[in-house]
């Protein structure tokens, strides 16, 4: 793995800013549109500035300066070096530990391993927000092969006393952050493990290209490290749930096995057998029913293979929601929509040892570090 170091955060001081669960957000590219207006409605809301700017230029420099005003009026403070431990916990019986730490930047090819491809808009979005915020506003998440016993203890003592910050997200997911101590030495424990991309390979490809801008005329920085959540895979329950496809355009697909309803037919989805949901419109009705292709799982990569590959490109969007799907052929905004089975980390790796990726948005580990928790300036000083 890449070395790993602590870094200068920032983070809410909660007394001015309110509770975290009112000023923090999911990933950016995960959030609905329903969310995104409720976080809008919070002035403090990091959803202020981690949304870019889109079709608007000037909104990545109003990114950027609601970030600076915000450090000026205390609304983000800077801690000391340091790591920081993050617990996930969906319910009582469920967790996800890790750890976020500045890690360097490796091109493609070395100890950071990707298993999904990248699309230039999104890339390009990412990179004019960094250039105004100069500002890592949300980790990328990663796994290590583990088991790692040294990781495992610190997590489970750290996570033993009270958090220093926690909240409880819309899903009911708790999140809890602890200060772990810049001098542990986390880069030694995990030196000699590889480190997938579990989620944030735009954030990462973006950090990549800010990086070479900056040594072009700064030379070496803080921005050659990315904020980064390690989890160790070997020792962690991972669950890793699909992105839906929504086919806006083209044609529409063959029907297989009609099902009664959604619960059904999403009982019936499999990984192993490459069972996949198909949503289509069949006359005034909308028609759900179950194809198994042919190929290697995970099941995304063969319906690809097998059906989205020839359809007209720029014509998918991607969704973590079944009933999002299914309302988008019923309401006439898509003509067919793909409903896909969870995967597993393991048949993730195996891709990847291949020197293979698998297409864009093909999985999405839950739960996720929420964004605003944690920031990563990078305007200070490398702390080693």
């Amino acid at each position: 793995m890449p070395r790993v170091f602590p870094f200068e955060a920032l983070v809410y001081d909660v007394g001015i800013a309110g509770t975290l669960d009112r000023v923090t957000t999911p990933p950016y590219d995960v959030i609905s549109e329903t969310l995104q207006r409720a976080y809008r409605a919070e002035p403090l809301n990091i959803v202020q500035i981690d949304s870019g700017g889109g079709d608007d230029r000037a909104g990545y420099e109003r990114a950027g300066t609601h970030l600076r005003r915000w450090i000026d009026d205390g609304v983000l403070v800077r801690m000391p070096p340091a790591f920081h431990a993050y617990e996930m916990r969906p319910s009582s019986t469920e967790r996800v530990r890790g750890v976020l730490c500045a890690m360097d930047l490796q091109d493609w090819g070395g100890d950071v391993l990707p298993h999904e491809e990248t699309m230039a808009g999104p890339v390009e979005d990412r990179l004019r927000l960094l250039r105004a915020t100069h500002t890592h506003l949300s980790a990328v998440y990663g796994t290590v092969g583990g088991p790692c016993p040294s990781l495992g203890d610190l997590l489970d003592d750290v996570t033993s006393s009270p958090p220093d910050a926690e909240l409880v997200d819309e899903q009911g997911v708790s999140h809890r952050r602890w200060t772990i101590p810049s001098n542990v030495p986390i880069g030694e424990w995990l030196a000699d493990e590889p480190f997938l991309i579990a989620d944030g390979h735009h954030r990462y490809t973006t950090a990549l290209a800010y990086r070479d801008e900056m040594r072009a005329t700064s030379g070496p920085g803080l921005w050659d490290r990315l904020l980064t959540f390690v989890v160790d895979a070997g020792s962690e329950r991972l669950s890793v749930r699909p992105f839906h496809r929504v086919q806006l355009t083209g044609a529409t697909p063959e029907p297989g096995r009609v099902m009664a309803d959604l619960e059904a037919l999403l009982g019936s989805l499999s990984d192993d057998d490459l069972r996949v949901g198909i949503v289509r419109r069949s006359g005034a009705d909308v028609e759900l029913s179950m194809r198994e292709l042919t190929g290697e799982p995970p099941t995304v990569r063969a319906l690809h293979e097998t059906l989205l590959d020839a359809i007209p490109p720029g014509s998918l969007r991607f969704t973590p929601e079944a009933v999002e799907a299914v309302a988008a052929v019923t309401t006439g905004d898509a003509v067919a929509a793909y409903l896909l089975p969870p995967t597993t980390p393991d048949r993730i790796r195996k891709v990847v040892e291949r020197g293979e990726r698998l297409p864009q948005k093909s999985t999405y580990f839950w739960p996720k570090p929420r964004t605003g928790v944690v920031l990563m300036p990078l305007d200070g000083s490398a702390t080693s």
